[in-house]
């Protein structure tokens, strides 16, 4: 009563008594302690805590007790966190996963995050893979649409970035992430391994993100479809109120925005750079995917540039092809004409070349084929890749027209094409030099004479 201003009531002295369950305490600890290395769906249950007891310890008690127990022992192994307080102008970016249907065809889609923790604005891209470019574009693109480069940003140990992690705890970049930082002077913050709520903000947006931006299963007609269906998810939610806040998000981005660095210039190329060599057979390997060159660069060493939708080559700084970019494996991405110049020292390749199978022509062309070599025999083939040629340096529409016009005017030769194409380019009327084409209609013009006139003026002229 001394010790105490109010009765406490019953004061335990000492923990209570446990005689059935008491020596079985340290086996439930070994077993808890196994749990937390193994996988989620295979730790153990209470009842089946319980059940290992009974059977292989002998244990009499009942089933509330070893629940009680492992429910406290559970309790005491969790980790707690310490709130943080997010000052305006830093970012946390992650990837995340989701299945769409892009094209028709249902796929994986991999989702580039950046969250802006103090206001909880949000930027999210959708991409086809997890790859340096898609990581580098997802960059460039989240700095353009929040208007500014963010003091530092935190990630996890991503290999796109992170290319060895040292004894001190120091991250060595990797090539493309040093770019990054290079270009725009952001400072660059690591995550513990495998600890992920060390950025929760983004952690959490990537759930929100999946459970709200791709809840229903997005169907696109490609990415760029969803992704202008994403950004403008990411605009309507800044008229939300996340958390505890009674600020709008868009109110608490002000702060962030204030906060953010100017951009460069000039943006990062977004791209994955790759030094190749050009095959034999004119090609170059990028991720699996050969890309065709024109064949003059044969053996030649290029720069790949990879970027999320196309695949450029350059040669002494010059670019030699461009193409869509290929996400298969083992898929042949040519462009014809890149084939066509050997193909006229090799005339006979012409039916059997893989660049040129399927190649979309219209009928013109096949047309003046059968016109040039039922007139001209061989040398009417070699005309005709000349003349396939002519879409090196004017557009296809252009040349096709061409065709046409010759067909119809029964000018069957390279020459008459390329003349009309010419012409087409100038914008001026085709010259053709009639001498070269004997088959075409003349047509007889003779010197006046006295008498016509002599004609005309006496009424009898028809």
């Amino acid at each position: 009563m001394c010790r105490f201003s109010m009765p406490p009531g019953y004061v335990r002295q000492r923990p209570p008594q446990k005689p059935k369950l008491g020596p079985l305490i340290p086996v439930i600890e070994a077993i808890l302690e196994v749990d937390r290395t193994a996988p989620v769906k295979q730790r153990h249950t209470a009842k089946r805590i319980f059940e290992r007891l009974r059977d292989e310890h002998g244990f009499a008690g009942g089933y509330t007790v070893v629940k009680d127990h492992v429910r406290i022992e559970r309790a005491r192994g969790r980790e707690t966190f310490v709130p943080l307080a997010h000052p305006p102008g830093h970012a946390q970016v992650d990837f995340g996963e989701a299945v769409g249907v892009i094209g028709g065809v249902r796929q994986k889609i991999h989702f580039f995050c950046m969250d802006l923790p103090q206001s909880d604005a949000c930027f999210v891209k959708a991409y086809p893979a997890e790859t340096t470019e898609a990581f580098l574009d997802g960059h460039v693109s989240a700095f353009a649409f929040f208007g500014g480069v963010p003091v530092s940003i935190l990630y996890d140990n991503l290999k796109i970035a992170v290319a060895k992690i040292c004894g001190d705890g120091r991250r060595e970049r990797t090539r493309a992430f040093t770019e990054l930082v290079s270009h725009y002077l952001f400072k660059d913050r690591f995550g513990r391994p495998g600890k992920g709520n060390d950025k929760g903000k983004v952690e959490g947006l990537v759930k929100y993100a999946r459970a709200n931006f791709m809840t229903p299963m997005p169907v696109a007609s490609n990415y760029e479809v969803l992704n202008a269906m994403l950004s403008k998810s990411c605009v309507g939610r800044q008229s939300d109120r996340a958390g505890r806040h009674h600020e709008t998000i868009c109110e608490r981005l002000n702060a962030d925005i204030a906060a953010l660095d100017e951009l460069p210039a000039v943006p990062l190329e977004p791209c994955e750079k790759r030094v190749a060599r050009v095959s034999s057979t004119a090609l170059v390997r990028y991720r699996g995917n050969d890309y065709s060159a024109p064949t003059a660069y044969g053996f030649q060493e290029v720069l790949v540039k990879g970027f999320v939708e196309e695949v450029v080559i350059l040669c002494r700084g010059t670019e030699i092809a461009r193409h869509a970019r290929s996400y298969g494996q083992g898929v042949f991405v040519y462009d014809p004409l890149h084939y066509l110049a050997l193909i006229e020292m090799k005339p006979n390749a012409l039916d059997q070349a893989a660049a040129l199978q399927g190649w979309d022509l219209p009928e013109g062309f096949q047309h003046l084929r059968h016109l040039l070599e039922a007139r001209m025999g061989n040398r009417g083939k070699r005309e005709f890749i000349q003349v396939l040629r002519l879409m090196e340096a004017a557009p296809k529409e252009i040349v096709a027209s061409a065709v046409n016009d010759a067909i119809r005017l029964g000018a069957i030769g390279f020459d008459a094409v390329k003349q009309i194409v010419l012409a087409r380019i100038e914008k001026r009327p085709p010259r053709l030099n009639l001498a070269a084409y004997p088959y075409l209609p003349q047509t007889s013009v003779r010197t006046t004479l006295a008498t016509d006139y002599a004609v005309l003026v006496s009424g009898s002229a028809a």
